[in-house]
């Protein structure tokens, strides 16, 4: 009976958020709690979940200061001299400027933020794209690719989601898979390198005069269905529906005099992150307040930057809360667990210790064709608890399950996505043609070099 309720709850889940009926945080709060109150669980639904919401609220505290520090460091323009030194480098030829798309993209995706990160790639090399005879689509893919590595980030929707699903701590999932990470990028720009050598022969020699470029950088944008969060973290790039990257670089909140105080403080938060010597979550605290002091004295205007990101802010916080309910109920009424048993009986037992690959495998067609929502909280779970019994851990199956982010970020599920092609003027079908094998290659050296590594068993 459980592991039916079990993956009637899970099919129902997905349904309701595919089909968008309901939004991922009422889904992950209303379908359990009927699903438990059926399996007869009553009153103690109360304790399941606060059980699970206790264990979640590190994580919680984590992505908010994360999204505060990363999103305070490109307001004060941290990254202005790299984007500039970027689109320098990029210059005149078509090989270099989609490198440096690449790179561009890598850069900003640190943000965690996809909508912000397209309006600003293309507001930066679209105009230059356009100006040469370049194909827009070259453009898409590189960008879809990169920032999908990229999603993986402690603070990115996938790790956020597997985190939040299987109980574990998203610094955990992502440093062991930081080599896995650099591969993809390598891939990224490897696969840009010989996209840009081929716009370089298909156009032949060009001219462009980078200063002129910079100054007539600009593109229309719109929320997009984005919920206006893009375009509130996004600066100038969206400030009265156009923006570029003047925009970005010319920020009002620029604190160049502190640039090296800034650089510092990243570095040092960065490295205690890996280093793992005091919890996660305070580490992000302290540096959040740290930077917030640092770099806006009045309380005012530090409340501001606090509320120019609070959208995002909401959004993945309130994602975090409302798993602890799904995460409660499978747990506490035995469905995972009863799950679990039931695949367990029918995985050949020569399998089983290969769980990790497989469910690295399957997140690259399932989180295409599916949200990120519906994996992490639907499938992975089951996949997870299934794997336990063969002596796999919850981190290494997390880690394997984000390697498909390459190709999710160019799913037609994915808003931002969606934004990126309409700004670009480029179709779904053109673009998907170059990706799809371009990102699930991105997506598998992930999966080998994270599994060469010891993130996970194969």
């Amino acid at each position: 009976m459980l592991v039916v309720l079990g993956f009637a709850m899970i099919a129902m889940f997905m349904y309701l958020i595919m089909s968008k009926r309901l939004t991922p945080v009422a889904a992950l709060i209303l379908v359990p709690v009927v699903f438990g109150l059926v399996a007869g669980a009553g009153l103690g639904l109360s304790d399941m979940i606060m059980e699970a919401l206790l264990k979640l609220a590190p994580n919680a505290g984590l992505l908010f200061f994360a999204i505060i520090f990363f999103g305070l460091m490109i307001d004060v323009g941290l990254f202005g001299p790299l984007i500039r030194f970027i689109l320098r480098f990029a210059g005149n030829d078509p090989m270099k400027i989609v490198v440096g798309t690449a790179l561009l993209t890598s850069v900003v995706s640190l943000d965690g933020d996809g909508s912000t990160t397209f309006i600003i790639v293309t507001s930066a090399f679209l105009p230059i794209y356009l100006r040469l005879g370049m194909s827009p689509v070259v453009l898409t893919v590189v960008a879809a690719t990169a920032n999908g590595v990229l999603n993986t980030v402690p603070w990115g929707g996938s790790t956020v989601r597997a985190a939040a699903a299987l109980n574990v701590s998203p610094i955990d999932i992502f440093v062991p898979m930081i080599p896995a990470i650099a591969a993809g990028l390598v891939v990224v720009i490897v696969l840009a390198y010989f996209l840009g050598r081929g716009e370089r022969k298909r156009l032949g020699p060009v001219d462009l005069d980078v200063d002129r470029a910079e100054e007539k950088v600009a593109v229309s944008v719109g929320t997009g269905g984005d919920g206006g969060g893009a375009t509130s973290r996004a600066g100038g790039a969206g400030e009265g529906g156009a923006g570029g990257i003047s925009g970005h670089l010319d920020r009002p909140n620029a604190r160049p005099k502190l640039f090296w105080v800034n650089l510092v403080l990243t570095l040092a938060m960065m490295t205690m992150l890996v280093a793992d010597v005091v919890e996660p979550v305070v580490t992000l605290m302290v540096s959040a307040a740290i930077g917030l002091v640092v770099n806006f004295r009045r309380a005012a205007q530090q409340t501001d930057q606090i509320k120019a990101h609070a959208a995002s802010i909401v959004s993945v916080v309130g994602l975090v809360f409302a798993a602890s309910v799904l995460t409660g109920v499978l747990s506490g009424t035995g469905m995972v667990e009863a799950m679990a048993r039931w695949l367990v009986g029918i995985i050949p037992n020569s399998f089983g210790p290969h769980l990790p690959l497989i469910a690295g495998v399957l997140s690259l067609p399932l989180t295409f064709f599916m949200s990120n929502d519906a994996y992490f909280f639907g499938v992975l779970p089951v996949l997870t608890e299934t794997a336990t019994h063969f002596g796999v851990t919850a981190d290494e199956m997390a880690r394997a399950a984000i390697t498909g982010q390459p190709l999710h970020t160019s799913s037609p599920l994915v808003a931002a996505f969606l934004l990126l092609v309409g700004l670009a003027n480029v179709e779904l079908g053109d673009h998907q043609r170059k990706a799809i094998w371009r990102a699930s290659l991105t997506g598998l050296m992930m999966l080998l070099v994270g599994g060469l590594v010891g993130a996970y068993s194969f």
